[in-house]
């Protein structure tokens, strides 16, 4: 009978090592290191390899990673985090940075909570698994002014706010950054979208805002309020007319600003976000108030629920895979050490559909 203290296979008790796996194979530890970790293409025999994962095989080894984090002050983990993983806009993001990052790199999904927006404190607590690099979506100005981190980092859908009455009357945000940040094409998606509800004939608009402190939210109302103002239209919006990204709190949010919007003359809606639209379609079919006969409704992410909505919505395109994609791409760069082409902006198209324009 074996004993099971000398016994090297996973029946033992002894944690299977490198050094036993070398010694199975005749070879050195350094080799057993490069084919377990799958860098063994040009610098270790192909004959050596097989010896090395035959000898794996045979003992059940598994390389420590986190013993290799330790050593090297870094793991092969990507950090992402965000407000919400269920909503499927963020599902989109995941995917793209997925895709983007391959299969060096294991994507950790670190979730705020709906309607939080992440601390540097909580990234600080993160620092602690040594990840490689973090992807942080849509964070506030106050992360960006606490955040001491100096693990490679990119923001996504990050944009700073207009710092001059310039910028402001000009609609466009901030260049400065702090970190490597891709966006969306904002301002394009709003001047489309304002461009078509002012050929329909709508002038009075109402906004159901985002009920967070990310800065996207805060841009997407001040860039509908000057783009609007220069086409002679107004934007109704307050702090009441706002709700966290969920369709029944949209909903209850739309059915409490309605009078007021209506006695406003408003005839369309602009809503943060898809989901939020979602919840202002049910409340006004619930109210038989016709769509978009009586009032146009407009969102930004163009969700794929979007087609099959009552009716299908009309949306700003928002292409979170787009968007996770280009974030891994920095993210790596830095991460490997070369210059990145800079980060681009990507595109915010109108995508017209029944809720605007009848059946």
């Amino acid at each position: 009978m074996t004993d099971a203290s000398n016994d090297p296979s996973p029946r033992g008790a002894r944690r299977v090592t490198a050094a036993m796996v070398a010694e199975r194979a005749g070879t050195s530890v350094a080799t057993v290191s490069l084919v377990a970790n799958g860098k063994d293409a040009g610098h270790v025999s192909a004959r050596n390899a097989e010896r090395v994962r035959r000898a794996i095989a045979e003992l059940g080894y598994v390389a420590d990673h986190a013993a290799r984090a330790l050593a090297s002050g870094s793991s092969n983990l990507v950090v992402f985090v965000t407000p919400d993983a269920s909503n499927p806009y963020f599902g989109a993001v995941i995917r793209g940075l997925r895709e983007g990052l391959g299969d060096t790199y294991q994507l950790l999904v670190s979730v705020t909570g709906e309607g939080d927006v992440p601390t540097a404190a909580a990234l600080g607590r993160l620092a602690a698994l040594r990840p490689a690099g973090v992807v942080v979506d849509a964070p506030s100005e106050a992360f960006l002014d606490e955040l001491r981190l100096d693990t490679p980092l990119v923001l996504l859908d990050a944009p700073r706010l207009p710092a001059s009455t310039v910028e402001a009357a000009s609609g466009a945000p901030s260049t400065d950054r702090r970190a490597v940040s891709v966006d969306f094409d904002l301002l394009g998606g709003v001047r489309a979208l304002l461009d078509h509800l002012h050929v329909l004939g709508h002038r009075q608009l109402g906004y159901l805002g985002g009920r967070t402190a990310t800065d996207t939210f805060r841009l997407r109302r001040l860039l509908l309020e000057r783009e609007a103002a220069l086409r002679g239209m107004r934007v109704h919006a307050d702090d009441r007319a706002e709700s966290i990204i969920d369709l029944a709190a949209a909903a209850e949010a739309f059915v409490d600003s309605w009078p007021r919007w209506r006695d406003a003359g408003v005839t369309a809606l602009v809503c943060a976000t898809d989901t939020h639209a979602y919840g202002v379609l049910q409340s006004a079919r619930a109210m038989g108030m016709p769509v978009p006969g009586e009032l146009a409704v407009v969102g930004f992410d163009d969700l794929a629920s979007s087609v099959v909505s009552d009716p299908p919505l009309t949306s700003v395109r928002l292409p979170g895979e787009a968007l996770g994609r280009a974030g891994a791409e920095q993210l790596l760069a830095q991460i490997e050490g070369r210059t990145a082409a800079p980060a681009p902006v990507i595109a915010a198209d109108l995508v017209v559909r029944a809720s605007t324009i009848g059946r």
